[in-house]
C-alpha cells in the first residue's frame, strides 16, 4: 500500500466527541455587542468586548474559539495565565490578550515577548514588569490595573492606590491602559449581603478611580461587567464588557429564582456545545439485577441497558450517576448506576428501536431537541462552567461552521 493510501485511511477513533457551533458563538457575541449597545444611547465610542477563553475557552478550545471570535469581531480575549495566552497567540490570534491572574516572578519576560498585556494586581509586580520591558527595548508595554472592590481575592486595595501611583512613576517602560475589578455576586439579586454586594463593590470602585485620577493617573479603559453584571447591570458595563459564560451559551443562576426567566429574556443566546457519544453496547437485565460498580442502581422491571463510551474522564459528572439522562433518539434516558471513568449505563427501555451506534446527547442540542448544560449542572448542585470545563483533552472538538 502507498504512503498516501495508507494517510487516506479514515481515522476511527473512540465514539465520544464534543460538538461546537462556531455559528452559534458568533450569535453569542454579535447579540452582546448590540445589548451593550443600544442605539438610544449614542455614544461617541461604542463599548468593547473582552472575551473570555481560559479554561480552554470553557473547555470548548481556547485557541480554536479565540480565531473564530476575532473573525466576529472580538476586540480583546482574556485568559488565565500566559501559557494560555501563548497558546492563543500560536493560533494566530493578534488582537491584545489580557492575562487575568496576572504572573508569577519569572513569566514576565515571555509576557512581553508575545506581546501579553497583564493584570497587575500587586504594586510590587510593576517593577519586574518594568524592567522585563526594559530588557526587550521596549518604551511603552500596556498593562491593566486590578483594584480589589471587595471580593478579596485578587487586586490591589482601595486604599493602596497612592502607593501604586507612587511606583507606577518610576516606570519608565510601562503604560497603564486599563483598570478593572471582578464582580463576586453579580446575579444575586435577593435581600442578602451577597444582594447588596454588587452596589458595594461598584462604590469602592468607582471611589478608588477617581482618587486614581486625582493623583493625575489616567486609568484607560475602565472595565467591570462579567456575564451576570452585562444581563443585569447595565450601569456596570463602562466602556468594555467582559463575558464568559453567556458567550458559550449559558446564563448564570440569577437569583431568586424567579428572576430567572425574566433576566433569560433580555439575551437570546444559543448553546455553543453539545457533548455526545454512541452506545457501544445494549444489556438486558432482569427484574432484581443490579448495573455497575456497586450495583446502586437495581432494575424493577426487565430493562434495557446502554453502555456509552464516556464517563468521567470524559466530562461526564460523575454525580450525574441515578440523578441524571441524555438524549436519545429525542427522548431523555436515565443515567443508571455509578458513572464509570470511561462508560456510563442508561436506561433506554423506553427508547423505541434504540440500537448500538446510536447518538447519546449528554447536553446540548438534539435537532429540535434540547437537553441543556444548565439544567444538568443544577440538577447536580453545581455551575454550566463546571460541566463545560470538565470536557477533558481526550474528547475530539468538531467544530462546525
Amino acid at each position: 500500500m502507498s504512503g498516501l493510501q495508507k494517510n487516506s485511511r479514515k481515522v476511527v477513533t473512540r465514539p465520544v466527541w464534543a460538538d461546537v457551533s462556531f455559528s452559534a458563538l458568533t450569535h453569542n457575541l454579535l447579540a452582546i455587542r448590540k445589548y451593550v449597545n443600544p442605539p438610544e444611547e449614542k455614544r461617541k465610542t461604542p463599548r468593547k468586548v473582552l472575551c473570555i477563553v481560559k479554561g480552554n475557552g470553557y473547555g470548548h478550545g481556547g485557541p480554536q474559539v479565540a480565531q473564530a471570535l476575532e473573525k466576529a469581531g472580538s476586540d480583546w480575549f482574556g485568559v488565565t495565565c500566559t501559557d494560555e495566552g501563548i497558546a492563543v497567540r500560536k493560533a494566530g490570534v493578534r488582537k491584545p490578550v489580557l492575562i487575568l491572574t496576572g504572573f508569577v516572578p519569572g513569566e514576565e519576560s515571555r509576557l512581553v515577548e508575545h506581546d501579553l498585556t497583564a493584570v497587575i494586581h500587586r504594586c510590587e509586580q510593576l517593577a519586574l514588569l518594568d524592567r522585563a520591558a526594559a530588557r526587550r527595548g521596549k518604551k511603552r508595554v500596556p498593562f491593566h490595573l486590578k483594584i480589589d472592590s471587595g471580593m478579596n481575592r485578587l487586586g490591589i486595595a482601595t486604599m493602596d492606590v497612592e502607593c501604586f501611583a507612587r511606583q507606577l512613576a518610576k516606570c519608565k517602560h510601562l503604560q497603564l491602559n486599563g483598570v478593572l475589578s471582578h464582580f463576586a455576586s453579580s446575579e444575586v439579586f435577593t435581600n442578602t449581603l451577597a444582594g447588596q454586594q454588587t452596589r458595594e463593590q461598584e462604590d469602592r470602585f468607582y471611589r478608588a478611580l477617581e482618587h486614581l485620577r486625582a493623583l493625575g493617573v489616567d486609568p484607560g479603559t475602565v472595565h467591570l461587567a462579567n456575564s451576570g453584571a452585562i444581563v443585569t447591570r447595565p450601569e456596570t458595563w463602562a466602556d468594555m464588557v467582559r463575558p464568559g459564560a453567556i458567550l458559550y451559551g449559558y446564563h448564570p443562576g440569577y437569583e431568586p429564582v424567579e428572576k430567572r426567566e425574566e433576566f433569560e429574556a433580555r439575551l437570546s443566546l444559543k448553546p455553543v456545545m453539545s457533548l455526545r457519544s454512541k452506545i457501544i453496547n445494549l444489556r438486558r437485565v432482569p427484574a432484581g439485577g443490579g448495573v455497575g460498580y456497586n450495583s446502586t442502581f437495581v432494575a424493577k422491571r426487565p430493562s434495557c441497558i446502554g453502555v456509552l463510551a464516556a464517563g468521567y474522564a470524559d466530562g461526564v459528572h460523575r454525580s450525574l450517576g441515578n440523578r441524571g439522562s441524555v438524549l436519545v433518539r429525542g427522548k431523555l434516558a436515565p443515567i443508571v448506576g455509578i458513572v464509570s471513568m470511561d462508560v456510563t449505563m442508561i436506561d433506554v427501555t423506553d427508547v423505541e428501536d434504540v440500537e448500538i451506534g446510536d447518538v447519546a446527547t449528554i447536553y446540548g442540542t438534539d435537532g429540535a431537541h434540547r437537553h441543556m448544560a444548565s439544567v444538568v449542572a443544577r440538577s447536580v448542585g453545581t455551575v454550566t462552567s463546571d460541566l463545560l470545563c470538565a470536557v477533558s483533552a481526550r474528547v475530539p472538538r468538531v467544530y462546525l461552521r
